[in-house]
């Protein structure tokens, strides 16, 4: 999938992966070592995540039901909890991406789906 700050016109990640399914949401990104720029997880619903046995830093963007970031956690660390009360899903990028991107609280996100 597509991911895009439409607010900033930046592109957050064009090889996100869908974590919709329980066993998915719970794996999320364990076992891996790193995230290569414009990789990602998009996981929902879901409104906290935690960076248990995680071996890297994320960033994590919180949208609402409307792909509106309502929160941000930048170059989350392993062994971290985060979550929104306010979050529907959440996309879990490469530390800095959020940086680079000028991404903040606020922005509308687009998520395209590849037609299968």
């Amino acid at each position: 999938m597509l991911v895009r700050n439409a607010t900033r016109g930046a592109v957050l990640g064009d090889s996100i992966e869908l974590a919709d399914s329980a066993a998915n949401r719970n794996r999320g990104l364990l076992g891996r070592d790193s995230l290569a720029p414009g990789e990602g997880l998009w996981i929902t619903p879901c409104e906290a995540i935690h960076m248990f046995f995680m071996r890297f830093a994320i960033d994590a963007v919180f949208l609402d039901r409307q792909k509106r970031v309502v929160k941000i956690c930048a170059r989350l660390k392993p062994w971290r909890l985060a979550g929104s009360l306010r979050a529907k899903s959440v996309l879990e990028l490469p530390a800095g991406t959020t940086e680079t991107t000028g991404t903040q609280v606020g922005d509308q996100i687009e998520i395209i789906r590849e037609r299968e």
